[in-house]
């Protein structure tokens, strides 16, 4: 619970406490956001959970900044206690302005080139070594949560011998994942995190957000984030054009090793999402469940891949049709 008291002393502390205050619509995590506004002055107030999520995000909007992307400026921070001022990009995200009808392409070209530009110009340096890295280890740490959460809210109580042979599926996998080049990963990059900032110029009119939990790891998790959105379709023009856009780019990169290292990092996000958004809706945000018959469809397009035959094998033999329906309450 965020004291209030704590909250009006920050403010006042940074020149913020005459400002009006609305707040913004919440998201699937701990944090909440409060739209500031004083005199012709605008920002955001972030309230989190203190310790590591606002340092996180301090920490990794300077290093966007200083590959010259666009991550929100800090304006004033008390990260112990969760309080951050930060610069307020607008209302212009990828999905209010594709809801409103706006051309996809343009907007998922311009979210690839501000990957290209972060993957041509992220260099791992001493500040870098307390960001996570996503290593085949901790990929397979994530898709346990399937087995974990989500499973035996459907099934009951599952074999631990089932369990075990999903976890072994995994393994060549997610190593097989690993032979792309790494970078930064933001997560969660999708159309609900970026912001088209049409007074900047080049990759710089791509507004970032949401990446405290960012680290390093394959380049193809992003690209999966991005055109294999679990919130919305991304039409198959714009994802061949994205896909070939970025290929491009890269032409040293082995086709048969990114074209494996993309299906295995969504089989995998997809899994992982499936499971904490049955979480949230069991949380009292149902929601979230008019999402998993597309996460379903994209896992089951992924698992066609031969690099995933062992964990498509799992799927069949113990995977029966009624894990993808709702949850029991």
């Amino acid at each position: 619970m965020v004291n209030p008291a704590m909250v009006a002393a920050f403010l006042r502390r940074h020149g913020w406490s005459d400002a009006s205050r609305k707040p913004l619509a919440g998201d699937a995590s701990a944090r909440h956001y409060e739209r500031l506004a004083l005199g012709d002055r605008r920002a955001l107030l972030m309230l989190a959970p203190p310790g590591d999520l606002a340092t996180n995000f301090i920490s990794i909007a300077g290093l966007l900044g200083r590959v010259n992307l666009s991550a929100p400026r800090i304006l004033a921070a008390d990260p112990d206690n969760g309080l951050l001022v930060v610069e307020d990009f607008g209302d212009d995200t990828y999905a209010a302005l594709l809801d409103a009808g706006a051309p996809p392409l343009p907007l998922y070209q311009l979210a690839v080139d501000a990957l290209i530009h972060l993957h041509r110009n992220f260099v791992a340096k001493p500040e870098t070594a307390s960001v996570p890295v996503f290593d085949s280890a901790l990929f397979l740490q994530q898709t346990m949560l399937f087995c974990e959460s989500y499973l035996p809210e459907v099934l009951g109580p599952v074999d631990e011998t089932i369990v075990a042979d999903f976890g072994r599926a995994w393994i060549a996998p997610l190593r097989q994942a690993m032979a792309v080049p790494q970078s930064l990963l933001l997560r969660d990059f999708h159309a609900g995190n970026l912001f088209h900032l049409a007074d900047r110029r080049s990759v710089l009119a791509c507004g970032l957000i949401d990446f405290q939990d960012a680290g390093i790891g394959p380049v193809t998790y992003d690209l999966v984030s991005l055109l294999q959105d679990a919130r919305r379709d991304v039409g198959e023009a714009v994802t061949a054009d994205c896909l070939a856009r970025y290929r491009a780019a890269f032409p040293t990169i082995a086709s048969a090793d990114f074209e494996a290292s993309y299906a295995i990092m969504a089989a995998q996000r997809h899994v992982r999402v499936i499971a904490i958004f049955a979480r949230l809706a069991g949380q009292g945000k149902p929601g979230y469940m008019a999402h998993l018959p597309r996460l379903w469809r994209l896992l089951e397009q992924a698992l066609q891949h031969p690099a995933l035959a062992p964990v498509a094998v799992w799927f069949k033999s113990n995977a029966p049709i009624q894990i993808e329906q709702q949850p029991r309450q």
